[in-house]
């Protein structure tokens, strides 16, 4: 494990003083009798007096509620299952459309063919129109609506419309397969969807009327198709979708009708969470009003250091939870920049050329990405002005050290770089931002604020320095409410999260995420998922350690390694992907073996490297390696839902190793 840890970056007393979680140290001072005095007072604070934070958290951020909390939380002993802000009342769309001036809300650009923007007013009128529309088509409270769209302004506007009136949204993005979208949807019994005619990739125009029909023929529930005409000129031509109607003759001619949030208590669902489903169908995860919305806004506020001045993005599409958590930026007030397509096309620097003519504030994107130009050699810094570019968050896979050297010293030397961690299943982080601190090499800045994460080795001890399981020890608003079609005991979600550490006789949130707590810095190394921790003679290694040794030499491009069964050990199997003019020669798979052996351990080492085909690598829809579907491959079980997958033909690949393997 590379120990080197640099540091990158040193707020200076100005950000810090300027920063929003500084305002609210003063704040907890102030009306909770507290002498906090930085960020790691914070986080101390958060975790033991829990209450008291997210008392503090509701007040600070003004959450609109017509009914007040009676309590904060009904009993933390309870877990999973405590009721928090009991008594209280409020509608999830009315705090992110408390906002009605001429501030832009949405700027969106549309790979290189269409641009369009909408200012708070505008975005808070045409809202109230579809919400009418909505109540008119007989949704009701706890109704589901659903999206099988693209990352379009039409996207929020209809959840938004949903949740005015009470119903319970749910999206999966253009990109993903029929069978995916019914796999998902067909569990829930939605009332009315939203779609879209098709999408572009590449300058590409995809059609995505035939699996918009697959999807309604599919679900007989769906009462009312609603499309939206993105690729075509004009209204689409909608025929060929039962229940379908155009977007412009669906909503309402009214021009201004009135907004009429229901009033919802804390736990109202919002929305319906789904799981990647590479292990089977996809669970799906109900996450209430309230806790989404306090828990965006913590992350939001207190660790991204998002107000109403920043442009906010992040590269993401509906499928994936980080879509859900930047469309809360609305409640903060500040301008979204969403993106659809392909951001490194037509040419890999494409974003930065966006980022500086939208002057985006917050950029946010995806390990993959910084690898991958990193892997280029290009230097954004020196092509375009980044003045406005104050912060880049970075999520969905582990970033290695030597990624977050590339940001300081490729892109802009004083920014805060902000690497996070957490899950779909609690719609934000376990770990990540505390901006009034400074940021390593390689490490997350700390657990994240009043989640209670601890890293418990096989005996279900707290430990440091040493790689273990993630766990969070008390509940958090935004853990689900339920599984959906789970039973009254709950069997599903204690079996997903509470099965783990049972027998020690703990009763903790395991999450999956095999990671190291430094105990000088207070930051977090991320190792990748513990169910695809290989164990060579017993000993664990996550595969990050490997990919972030392997991915560093110019002739990869990507990898993925596995562990398989042999003469009663593992042994680890390297697939790996090379860049163009390049081949993998036996000179080549010393090189790559001598260097994970000089850079980690002999243990570390695969002991069989294959050149995978283009595209051979596969991911989930939010840019997770999969090792677990190829792990069963190679090891004779079936993968039944390769749907699950961005690039589901990448597993053909593994299909003919397999017998190779034997």
């Amino acid at each position: 494990m590379n120990d080197v840890r640099k540091k990158l970056w040193e707020p200076s007393e100005e950000w810090i003083k300027n920063a929003e979680a500084t305002r609210f140290i003063k704040y907890v001072n102030q009306n909770y009798g507290q002498d906090l005095n930085g960020g790691k007072d914070l986080y101390k604070f958060s975790v033991e007096k829990i209450e008291d934070f997210w008392d503090a958290m509701w007040k600070f951020s003004e959450i609109i509620a017509s009914k007040p909390y009676d309590k904060v939380v009904e009993d933390l002993s309870v877990f999973p299952g405590t009721k928090w802000f009991p008594g209280a009342m409020l509608n999830f769309a009315e705090n992110l459309l408390k906002y009605k001036d001429d501030q832009l809300a949405f700027v969106f650009q549309g790979e290189t063919k269409i641009s369009k923007q909408i200012t708070y007013a505008e975005l808070n009128k045409i809202v109230a129109r579809l919400a009418k529309s909505l109540k008119e088509a007989g949704v009701k409270l706890g109704d589901r609506v659903v999206s099988y769209i693209p990352n379009l302004i039409e996207t929020p506007v209809a959840m938004l419309a949903g949740a005015v009136i009470g119903a319970t949204w749910a999206s999966c993005g253009a990109e993903l397969q029929p069978n995916a979208v019914i796999d998902r949807f067909s569990q829930i019994e939605p009332k009315v969807l939203f779609t879209v005619d098709g999408y572009f990739y590449r300058d590409q125009v995809f059609d995505i009327r035939e699996n918009a029909k697959a999807v309604v023929d599919a679900i007989p529930s769906i009462e009312k198709v609603v499309v939206v005409s993105y690729v075509t000129q004009g209204k689409c031509d909608v025929s060929g979708i039962p229940k379908a109607v155009n977007w412009e003759d669906f909503i309402s001619p009214d021009e201004d009708p009135p907004l009429e949030f229901e009033q919802l208590p804390f736990d109202h669902p919002i929305y319906v969470m789904f799981s990647s489903g590479t292990t089977g169908k996809p669970k799906c995860m109900v996450q209430s009003t309230g806790g989404v919305l306090i828990n965006h806004l913590k992350e939001l506020i207190l660790s991204t250091d998002c107000k109403r001045s920043d442009v906010l993005n992040y590269i993401t599409a509906p499928s994936w939870m980080m879509w859900n958590w930047l469309i809360s930026g609305l409640a903060v007030g500040c301008t979204i920049f969403i993106y659809d397509g392909n951001p490194l096309y037509p040419n890999p620097l494409r974003f930065f050329e966006l980022i500086e003519k939208h002057k985006v504030t917050i950029f946010g994107t995806s390990a993959a990405y910084i690898h991958y130009l990193m892997g280029l050699g290009v230097k954004p810094a020196e092509k375009y002005d980044l003045s406005a570019l104050r912060e880049i968050s970075q999520t969905a896979s582990t970033l290695s050290p030597e990624g977050f050297e590339y940001v300081y010293r490729e892109i802009k030397k004083d920014l805060y770089f902000n690497s996070i961690s957490g899950g779909t299943d609690i719609n934000g982080c376990f770990a990540g931002a505390i901006p009034i601190l400074p940021v390593y090499s390689g490490e997350l800045q700390g657990r994240a604020l009043a989640m209670k994460v601890e890293s418990y080795n096989d005996n279900a001890e707290p430990v440091e320095d040493e790689q273990a399981e993630l766990v969070c020890e008390a509940p958090a608003p935004s853990m689900p409410i339920y599984f959906w079609g789970d039973d009254d005991n709950m069997t599903k979600y204690k079996a997903a999260y509470f099965g783990h550490f049972k027998g020690t006789g703990k009763n903790v949130w395991r999450h999956g995420d095999y990671i190291v707590i430094h105990s000088d810095t207070g930051g977090i190394t991320f190792w990748g998922r513990s169910d695809a921790v290989l164990k060579p003679s017993g000993v664990r290694i996550g595969t990050a350690e490997i990919y972030n040794v392997v991915e560093q030499l110019p002739e990869i491009s990507d990898s993925l390694v596995i562990g398989q069964q042999w003469e009663g050990d593992i042994r680890i199997v390297m697939f790996v992907l090379l860049n163009e003019a390049y081949e993998l020669t036996d000179e080549l798979k010393t090189k790559i073996q001598q260097t994970i052996r000089e850079k980690t351990s002999p243990r570390h080492v695969p002991k069989l490297i294959y050149a995978a085909p283009s595209d051979g690598i596969p991911y989930t829809f939010s840019n997770k390696k999969v090792e677990i579907a190829v792990t069963k491959i190679i090891h004779g079980i079936e993968i039944t839902n390769r749907s699950a997958l961005r690039n589901p033909e990448s597993l053909n690949f593994y299909m003919e190793m397999k017998d190779k393997l034997k």
